[in-house]
């Protein structure tokens, strides 16, 4: 304790200054050297590694391309055939309606079609003026639904409107049904005189067609879930009476949607 108090430490102002020169002398190295990393680092990166560079250079390098036509990307080359068999019973009136049926298939989808009579099948393929993608399922799905038994009128919708579709099941798979019991629920779908498909029809704006035990309905597909369960229901047993009252009510709804 006394030789520490013989040698007191003295701490003077001008210690503190030299101190502080000292480390202002040590920054102004640092700073010195800061700028020569930074070139440094702009020389080793790569051209365009500058935002402005790079947008500028982008903007004014971009390629522009015109906008393709709707028939630009159809590949005409590659004919593509589709075949349709036609039923015994459809012979007839295929026959009797063959250019009511030839002609928008021609003129306005502009496809080939013939009807080859080895094979009984009507057959079409596309062709260099087909100008729409689609036309030949289209076509397709317009005879396929005249074969079902659908008047050309109607299944003629096929072609012009995209949300349509033909939807087919069999009595048989509703309940199970043979000989006389199978025969009143074919009637009961139709009713007398076709009263009872007729207000389905018009009230789901559907078309049906009863084909031995085939039932074949066209339209859209939320009008089409209406009218089978419609149809199911009286396969099943409900009385005409009941389905017409849901039916005012489906016309009704349907009719505010509209």
């Amino acid at each position: 304790m006394a030789a520490a108090a013989a040698h007191p430490v003295d701490m003077h102002d001008d210690d503190d200054i030299d101190m502080g020169d000292e480390g202002i002398a040590a920054m102004d190295v640092h700073a010195a050297a800061a700028p020569s990393l930074v070139a440094a680092a702009a020389a080793s990166a790569p051209p365009g590694a500058s935002a402005g560079s790079s947008s500028s250079a982008s903007s004014s390098s971009a390629p522009s391309f015109t906008p393709l036509s709707s028939t630009a990307g159809v590949r005409t080359t590659d004919a593509e055939t589709r075949q349709i068999r036609v039923p015994s019973n459809r012979f007839t009136p295929l026959r009797e309606q063959w250019e009511s049926i030839m002609r928008p298939l021609v003129e306005h989808m502009r496809l080939q079609v013939r009807f080859n009579p080895k094979t009984r099948c009507v057959e079409m393929r596309n062709g260099k003026s087909t100008e729409d993608s689609g036309a030949l399922t289209k076509a397709e799905e317009f005879v396929s639904a005249f074969m079902c038994g659908f008047e050309v009128r109607d299944a003629i919708a096929l072609l012009r409107l995209e949300d349509l579709r033909v939807e087919s099941f069999d009595v048989t798979d509703v309940k199970t049904l043979r000989g006389d019991h199978l025969s009143r629920a074919i009637g009961r779908i139709a009713g007398m005189g076709g009263k009872t498909k007729f207000a389905i029809e018009n009230a789901t704006r559907t078309r049906i067609v009863v084909a031995d035990a085939k039932v074949h309905i066209l339209g859209a597909y939320a009008n089409i879930q209406v009218a089978r369960d419609a149809v199911c229901s009286l396969i099943l047993g409900s009385p005409p009476g009941k389905i017409y009252n849901q039916m005012r009510n489906v016309a009704a709804r349907i009719g505010q949607r509209y």
